[in-house]
Protein backbone atom coordinates (compact mmCIF):
# COMPACT_ATOMS: atom_id res chain seq x y z
CA UNK A 1 0.00 0.00 0.00
CA UNK A 2 1.13 3.41 -1.27
CA UNK A 3 1.70 6.46 1.67
CA UNK A 4 -1.80 7.64 2.68
CA UNK A 5 -2.69 10.80 1.98
CA UNK A 6 -5.11 11.47 4.93
CA UNK A 7 -8.01 13.74 4.40
CA UNK A 8 -7.73 16.64 7.00
CA UNK A 9 -10.48 18.93 7.36
CA UNK A 10 -8.70 21.93 8.57
CA UNK A 11 -9.52 24.68 6.40
CA UNK A 12 -13.15 25.16 4.88
CA UNK A 13 -12.69 27.10 1.49
CA UNK A 14 -13.63 24.98 -1.28
CA UNK A 15 -12.86 25.68 -5.09
CA UNK A 16 -15.44 23.06 -7.86
CA UNK A 17 -13.32 22.93 -10.91
CA UNK A 18 -15.07 21.34 -14.13
CA UNK A 19 -18.19 22.39 -16.72
CA UNK A 20 -21.57 24.21 -16.26
CA UNK A 21 -23.67 23.61 -19.22
CA UNK A 22 -27.42 24.88 -20.22
CA UNK A 23 -29.49 22.09 -19.29
CA UNK A 24 -32.90 21.38 -21.30
CA UNK A 25 -35.50 18.97 -18.90
CA UNK A 26 -38.79 17.99 -18.40
CA UNK A 27 -38.99 17.44 -22.90
CA UNK A 28 -42.47 17.44 -24.29
CA UNK A 29 -43.48 17.44 -27.87
CA UNK A 30 -42.59 21.45 -28.18
CA UNK A 31 -41.67 22.32 -24.98
CA UNK A 32 -38.45 21.72 -22.31
CA UNK A 33 -37.51 23.88 -19.01
CA UNK A 34 -34.37 25.45 -19.49
CA UNK A 35 -32.24 24.94 -16.59
CA UNK A 36 -28.55 24.58 -15.47
CA UNK A 37 -26.10 22.35 -14.46
CA UNK A 38 -22.79 20.23 -14.36
CA UNK A 39 -21.61 17.01 -11.75
CA UNK A 40 -18.91 19.46 -10.54
CA UNK A 41 -21.52 22.94 -10.65
CA UNK A 42 -24.43 20.92 -8.63
CA UNK A 43 -21.95 19.66 -5.91
CA UNK A 44 -21.13 23.75 -5.64
CA UNK A 45 -24.79 24.51 -5.27
CA UNK A 46 -25.26 22.61 -2.29
CA UNK A 47 -22.06 23.09 -0.75
CA UNK A 48 -22.97 26.64 -0.67
CA UNK A 49 -26.70 26.34 0.27
CA UNK A 50 -25.40 23.61 2.92
CA UNK A 51 -22.69 26.99 4.14
CA UNK A 52 -19.34 26.18 2.68
CA UNK A 53 -17.75 29.06 1.23
CA UNK A 54 -17.34 27.85 -2.39
CA UNK A 55 -15.90 29.04 -5.46
CA UNK A 56 -16.24 27.39 -8.69
CA UNK A 57 -13.44 27.32 -11.54
CA UNK A 58 -14.20 26.79 -15.72
CA UNK A 59 -14.89 29.06 -18.77
CA UNK A 60 -17.92 30.52 -20.31
CA UNK A 61 -18.82 32.19 -23.68
CA UNK A 62 -20.80 35.53 -24.01
CA UNK A 63 -24.06 33.65 -25.10
CA UNK A 64 -27.45 33.93 -23.59
CA UNK A 65 -26.76 30.66 -21.91
CA UNK A 66 -23.34 31.42 -20.27
CA UNK A 67 -24.87 34.53 -18.87
CA UNK A 68 -28.06 32.54 -17.47
CA UNK A 69 -25.39 30.22 -15.22
CA UNK A 70 -23.41 33.36 -14.59
CA UNK A 71 -26.88 34.82 -12.90
CA UNK A 72 -27.52 31.17 -11.19
CA UNK A 73 -23.71 31.20 -9.51
CA UNK A 74 -24.85 34.55 -7.97
CA UNK A 75 -27.86 33.37 -6.86
CA UNK A 76 -26.51 30.50 -5.33
CA UNK A 77 -23.61 32.07 -3.85
CA UNK A 78 -21.11 30.56 -5.52
CA UNK A 79 -18.47 32.42 -6.19
CA UNK A 80 -17.34 33.11 -9.86
CA UNK A 81 -14.13 35.33 -10.15
CA UNK A 82 -12.41 31.75 -11.13
CA UNK A 83 -14.85 31.44 -14.14
CA UNK A 84 -13.26 32.82 -17.64
CA UNK A 85 -14.73 34.24 -20.53
CA UNK A 86 -14.33 33.00 -23.93
CA UNK A 87 -14.59 35.32 -26.94
CA UNK A 88 -15.35 32.77 -29.09
CA UNK A 89 -17.23 29.87 -27.41
CA UNK A 90 -20.48 29.02 -25.81
CA UNK A 91 -21.71 27.11 -23.26
CA UNK A 92 -21.74 23.59 -23.55
CA UNK A 93 -25.64 22.42 -23.44
CA UNK A 94 -27.80 18.75 -22.60
CA UNK A 95 -30.62 17.51 -22.67
CA UNK A 96 -32.05 15.15 -20.21
CA UNK A 97 -34.49 12.32 -20.08
CA UNK A 98 -36.14 10.31 -16.99
CA UNK A 99 -37.48 6.58 -17.72
CA UNK A 100 -39.97 5.35 -15.47
CA UNK A 101 -37.64 4.13 -12.93
CA UNK A 102 -36.23 7.25 -12.24
CA UNK A 103 -32.55 6.87 -14.31
CA UNK A 104 -31.72 8.73 -16.82
CA UNK A 105 -30.27 9.19 -19.98
CA UNK A 106 -28.02 12.11 -21.76
CA UNK A 107 -27.64 13.87 -25.27
CA UNK A 108 -24.78 16.39 -25.27
CA UNK A 109 -23.43 19.29 -27.65
CA UNK A 110 -20.31 20.28 -25.60
CA UNK A 111 -17.42 18.77 -27.70
CA UNK A 112 -16.58 22.90 -28.78
CA UNK A 113 -17.41 24.70 -25.39
CA UNK A 114 -15.88 27.55 -23.92
CA UNK A 115 -14.57 25.04 -20.75
CA UNK A 116 -12.26 22.99 -22.81
CA UNK A 117 -9.92 25.87 -23.52
CA UNK A 118 -9.51 26.68 -19.66
CA UNK A 119 -6.33 25.46 -19.58
CA UNK A 120 -5.21 27.13 -22.80
CA UNK A 121 -6.63 30.36 -22.16
CA UNK A 122 -4.55 34.11 -21.50
CA UNK A 123 -6.01 34.24 -17.80
CA UNK A 124 -5.48 30.84 -16.58
CA UNK A 125 -1.96 30.79 -15.46
CA UNK A 126 -3.12 33.41 -12.29
CA UNK A 127 -6.42 31.17 -12.05
CA UNK A 128 -4.63 28.08 -11.83
CA UNK A 129 -2.12 29.97 -9.27
CA UNK A 130 -5.50 30.90 -7.31
CA UNK A 131 -6.87 27.35 -7.30
CA UNK A 132 -3.95 25.73 -6.17
CA UNK A 133 -4.65 27.82 -2.88
CA UNK A 134 -7.60 26.22 -2.36
CA UNK A 135 -8.10 24.88 0.93
CA UNK A 136 -10.18 22.04 -1.18
CA UNK A 137 -10.32 21.27 -4.66
CA UNK A 138 -12.81 19.19 -6.10
CA UNK A 139 -13.21 17.82 -9.19
CA UNK A 140 -14.39 14.60 -10.98
CA UNK A 141 -13.60 11.94 -13.62
CA UNK A 142 -15.70 14.58 -16.29
CA UNK A 143 -13.39 17.34 -15.18
CA UNK A 144 -10.54 15.05 -16.35
CA UNK A 145 -12.13 14.54 -19.29
CA UNK A 146 -12.19 18.12 -20.84
CA UNK A 147 -8.66 18.03 -21.08
CA UNK A 148 -7.22 15.38 -23.26
CA UNK A 149 -3.77 16.37 -25.14
CA UNK A 150 -1.08 14.89 -23.23
CA UNK A 151 0.39 18.65 -22.29
CA UNK A 152 -2.99 19.43 -21.16
CA UNK A 153 -3.17 16.25 -18.34
CA UNK A 154 0.43 17.28 -17.98
CA UNK A 155 -0.51 20.51 -16.52
CA UNK A 156 -3.94 19.11 -14.22
CA UNK A 157 -1.49 16.92 -12.66
CA UNK A 158 0.86 19.81 -11.91
CA UNK A 159 -2.22 21.58 -10.28
CA UNK A 160 -3.57 19.05 -8.19
CA UNK A 161 0.22 18.07 -7.27
CA UNK A 162 0.79 22.06 -6.21
CA UNK A 163 -2.73 22.07 -4.36
CA UNK A 164 -1.35 19.40 -2.14
CA UNK A 165 2.29 20.97 -1.64
CA UNK A 166 0.64 24.17 -0.58
CA UNK A 167 -0.87 21.86 2.21
CA UNK A 168 -4.59 21.56 0.71
CA UNK A 169 -6.93 18.46 -0.03
CA UNK A 170 -7.82 16.89 -3.29
CA UNK A 171 -11.63 15.38 -3.35
CA UNK A 172 -12.76 13.54 -6.50
CA UNK A 173 -15.28 11.47 -7.56
CA UNK A 174 -14.55 9.39 -10.60
CA UNK A 175 -18.16 9.63 -12.37
CA UNK A 176 -17.06 7.85 -15.43
CA UNK A 177 -18.85 8.41 -18.30
CA UNK A 178 -17.80 6.56 -21.76
CA UNK A 179 -18.89 9.26 -24.33
CA UNK A 180 -16.24 11.97 -22.75
CA UNK A 181 -13.48 9.75 -23.17
CA UNK A 182 -11.70 8.79 -26.46
CA UNK A 183 -11.13 5.18 -24.98
CA UNK A 184 -11.65 3.32 -21.90
CA UNK A 185 -7.61 2.71 -21.47
CA UNK A 186 -7.61 6.66 -21.72
CA UNK A 187 -9.52 7.11 -18.47
CA UNK A 188 -8.05 5.00 -16.84
CA UNK A 189 -4.45 6.29 -17.33
CA UNK A 190 -5.29 10.01 -16.87
CA UNK A 191 -7.44 8.89 -13.44
CA UNK A 192 -4.72 7.10 -12.10
CA UNK A 193 -2.27 10.07 -12.65
CA UNK A 194 -4.17 12.00 -10.68
CA UNK A 195 -4.63 8.81 -7.49
CA UNK A 196 -2.03 9.31 -5.61
CA UNK A 197 -2.93 13.04 -4.93
CA UNK A 198 -6.20 12.61 -3.68
CA UNK A 199 -6.79 12.73 -0.09
CA UNK A 200 -11.12 11.78 -0.32
CA UNK A 201 -12.00 9.92 -3.00
CA UNK A 202 -15.97 9.53 -3.25
CA UNK A 203 -16.70 6.79 -6.68
CA UNK A 204 -20.02 5.52 -7.42
CA UNK A 205 -19.48 1.56 -7.79
CA UNK A 206 -21.11 1.62 -10.98
CA UNK A 207 -18.76 3.88 -12.47
CA UNK A 208 -16.04 1.73 -11.13
CA UNK A 209 -16.82 -1.45 -12.26
CA UNK A 210 -17.58 -0.54 -15.66
CA UNK A 211 -14.01 1.44 -15.64
CA UNK A 212 -11.62 -0.63 -13.64
CA UNK A 213 -13.71 -3.84 -13.79
CA UNK A 214 -14.31 -4.59 -9.77
CA UNK A 215 -16.64 -7.40 -8.80
CA UNK A 216 -16.82 -6.14 -5.03
CA UNK A 217 -16.71 -2.93 -3.21
CA UNK A 218 -14.39 -3.72 -0.94
CA UNK A 219 -12.19 -4.72 -3.83
CA UNK A 220 -12.81 -0.62 -4.90
CA UNK A 221 -11.82 0.60 -2.22
CA UNK A 222 -8.44 -1.26 -1.56
CA UNK A 223 -8.08 -0.02 -5.01
CA UNK A 224 -7.65 3.80 -3.83
CA UNK A 225 -6.67 2.83 -0.73
CA UNK A 226 -3.50 1.05 -2.35
CA UNK A 227 -3.12 4.45 -4.78
CA UNK A 228 -2.36 6.19 -1.13
CA UNK A 229 -5.91 7.53 -0.71
CA UNK A 230 -6.38 8.26 2.95
CA UNK A 231 -10.52 8.29 2.73
CA UNK A 232 -12.50 6.50 0.51
CA UNK A 233 -16.47 6.18 0.32
CA UNK A 234 -17.59 4.65 -2.19
CA UNK A 235 -21.92 5.00 -3.19
CA UNK A 236 -23.77 1.54 -4.04
CA UNK A 237 -27.01 3.20 -4.34
CA UNK A 238 -30.04 1.93 -2.57
CA UNK A 239 -27.41 -0.73 -0.77
CA UNK A 240 -25.72 1.90 1.23
CA UNK A 241 -22.04 3.29 1.07
CA UNK A 242 -18.95 1.56 1.93
CA UNK A 243 -16.30 3.79 4.14
CA UNK A 244 -12.84 3.11 4.14
CA UNK A 245 -12.47 4.28 7.51
CA UNK A 246 -15.08 1.99 9.35
CA UNK A 247 -14.27 -1.06 6.93
CA UNK A 248 -17.91 -1.06 7.13
CA UNK A 249 -21.54 -0.48 5.18
CA UNK A 250 -23.63 2.72 5.85
CA UNK A 251 -27.44 2.54 4.90
CA UNK A 252 -29.39 4.21 3.06
CA UNK A 253 -32.70 5.67 4.60
CA UNK A 254 -35.91 4.46 3.38
CA UNK A 255 -36.29 5.87 0.09
CA UNK A 256 -39.29 6.00 -2.21
CA UNK A 257 -39.50 5.12 -5.71
CA UNK A 258 -36.99 7.57 -7.51
CA UNK A 259 -38.32 10.11 -9.07
CA UNK A 260 -35.05 11.02 -10.96
CA UNK A 261 -31.82 10.29 -10.05
CA UNK A 262 -30.08 13.24 -11.35
CA UNK A 263 -27.62 14.88 -9.60
CA UNK A 264 -28.43 12.24 -6.62
CA UNK A 265 -24.40 11.38 -6.42
CA UNK A 266 -23.42 15.08 -6.76
CA UNK A 267 -25.60 16.26 -4.08
CA UNK A 268 -24.47 13.13 -1.43
CA UNK A 269 -20.41 13.95 -2.53
CA UNK A 270 -21.30 17.80 -1.02
CA UNK A 271 -23.34 16.47 2.05
CA UNK A 272 -20.50 14.38 2.89
CA UNK A 273 -18.04 17.06 2.24
CA UNK A 274 -19.58 19.73 4.45
CA UNK A 275 -20.11 17.10 6.95
CA UNK A 276 -16.96 16.28 7.15
CA UNK A 277 -15.26 20.24 7.05
CA UNK A 278 -18.01 20.82 9.56
CA UNK A 279 -16.32 18.40 11.86
CA UNK A 280 -18.33 15.17 11.66
CA UNK A 281 -17.31 11.70 11.63
CA UNK A 282 -17.36 9.03 8.27
CA UNK A 283 -20.45 7.38 9.46
CA UNK A 284 -22.21 10.69 10.66
CA UNK A 285 -21.13 12.41 7.49
CA UNK A 286 -22.24 9.36 5.22
CA UNK A 287 -25.59 9.47 6.82
CA UNK A 288 -25.96 13.32 6.56
CA UNK A 289 -25.17 12.91 3.00
CA UNK A 290 -27.69 9.82 2.46
CA UNK A 291 -30.33 12.35 3.92
CA UNK A 292 -29.40 15.17 1.28
CA UNK A 293 -29.32 12.56 -1.85
CA UNK A 294 -32.32 10.86 -0.78
CA UNK A 295 -34.44 14.47 -0.94
CA UNK A 296 -32.93 15.11 -4.38
CA UNK A 297 -34.36 11.58 -5.53
CA UNK A 298 -37.59 12.83 -4.96
CA UNK A 299 -37.73 15.74 -7.31
CA UNK A 300 -37.35 16.59 -11.16
CA UNK A 301 -33.61 17.79 -11.88
CA UNK A 302 -30.26 17.81 -10.21
CA UNK A 303 -31.38 20.91 -8.38
CA UNK A 304 -33.70 21.28 -5.29
CA UNK A 305 -35.51 23.96 -5.85
CA UNK A 306 -34.29 27.22 -4.36
CA UNK A 307 -35.67 27.78 -0.86
CA UNK A 308 -36.13 24.35 -0.02
CA UNK A 309 -34.58 23.26 3.51
CA UNK A 310 -31.66 20.49 3.47
CA UNK A 311 -31.53 17.79 5.48
CA UNK A 312 -27.74 18.19 5.22
CA UNK A 313 -28.24 21.65 7.14
CA UNK A 314 -27.01 20.58 10.09
CA UNK A 315 -26.99 21.32 13.69
CA UNK A 316 -25.68 24.11 14.52
CA UNK A 317 -22.39 22.81 16.99
CA UNK A 318 -21.53 21.22 13.26
CA UNK A 319 -20.65 24.23 11.99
Amino acid sequence: MGRQSDFEPRGKRVICFGEVMAELADLQADTARVGVGGDTFNTAVYLARLGTSVRYATALGMDPFSLRIRKRMATEGVGDDLVMTSPDRNCGLYAIEVDSTGERSFTYWRSQSAARQFLDMPRSIPVIAEMAKADVLYLSGISLSLFQTPSQQDRLVDLVGAVRRNGGQVVFDTNYRPAGWASKAQARDTIRAVMPMVSLALPTFEDEQALFGFERVEDCSDFWREAGVGEVIVKCGPRGAWSSRDGDWVATPEVIKPLDTTGAGDSFNAGYLHARLSGASCRQSIARAHALAAAVLGVRGALLPTGVPLPGQFEEQDR
